[in-house]
Formats: C-alpha cells, structure tokens, sequence
C-alpha cells in the first residue's frame, strides 16, 4: 500500500517550494496485536536557494509550507560558492515539539560536482541555515504533528546564471 501526495507552493522573487510526503506500511510488518507496524513518514521539501522572500512572518508556523519556507530563508550563499553551477544537497533532521533539533542534521544525498569543495560549501550552508533557523517558531499543533519524524530538505543551489529564477 502506497500513498502519496504532492503539493507546490510559489514564493515571493520566483522560488518555487515542493513538497512531497510518501508513505507506505510494509505488508510484512505486523505486531503480535494484528495491528501493521511502520517507520515515521519523512517528510521531504525542495528548495531552490538563495530563498530571497524580505522577510519571514513574525508568527509561528502552522503548516509545513509555512515551516520549510521559514527553514530555507535562513540558507545564506557562502564565499566562494558563486562560481559552482547547479549542486544540491539534501539534509535529513528532526524537530521536538518546541522547533528545536533533535541532534546533528545529516547530509544523506549530494550531487557529484566536478570539485568537491562545492559539495562541502553547500553542505555547511544547509546544517549552518538549520542551525541558524532553529528552534524554528512553530504552532502546538504544528509541534505535536512533527515532533520526531524526520525532515528530509533538498537545498538546490543553481550557480551564479541561476539566480533571481
């Protein structure tokens, strides 16, 4: 059994915001109650950065738009990253309750560029703009809902020809 959805989202100068949860229940995986057993769902986002929104709501986030969007206007290019075309770089996390992390975020997925100080600069700007953010404002709602599930967020940089997209 497999469910998906998928949403897109416009901001502000362009940058457009996908989100996509998958989530699926191993037919294998049954507990001694009859009930299946699953692993939390990862929700996962994609952002095209430099995020260049003037500015973020002063409320908390209510939604995960709201809160992926808040997440990648904290990205800040780092010195050096101009002259790299297009790299991305995925960073995998989880928040509690209050938008604070929940240990290091991890970097689970890179392209190949041709110089790997690209990939080590972006890294550092995605972990130092999750860093930056958190604890991220949230809702209780908001909290309750994510509290332990991982994050899985793409920061797609698209070199110095991509930008203002």
């Amino acid at each position: 059994m497999d469910r998906r959805s998928r949403a897109a989202v416009p901001l502000r100068g362009g940058v457009a915001l996908a989100v996509v949860s998958a989530s699926a229940i191993p037919l294998a995986a049954v507990a001694a109650v009859g009930q299946p057993l699953s692993l939390p769902t990862t929700l996962r986002a994609t952002v095209q950065v430099p995020v260049q929104a003037p500015g973020v709501a002063p409320e908390p986030a209510s939604s995960l738009r709201a809160l992926y969007a808040r997440l990648a206007a904290c990205w800040q290019p780092p010195a050096g990253l101009a002259r790299f075309e297009r790299t991305e770089v995925t960073a995998r996390f989880a928040l509690r309750r209050d938008g604070s992390v929940i240990g290091e975020p991890r970097i689970t997925f890179a392209t190949q560029p041709s110089d790997g100080r690209a990939f080590r600069l972006l890294a550092d700007a995605a972990r130092d703009a999750i860093r930056r953010c958190t604890p991220a404002p949230i809702t209780p709602g908001l909290g309750g809902a994510i509290a332990g599930r991982p994050i899985a967020l793409r920061f797609i940089y698209q070199g110095p020809k991509g930008q203002g997209v």
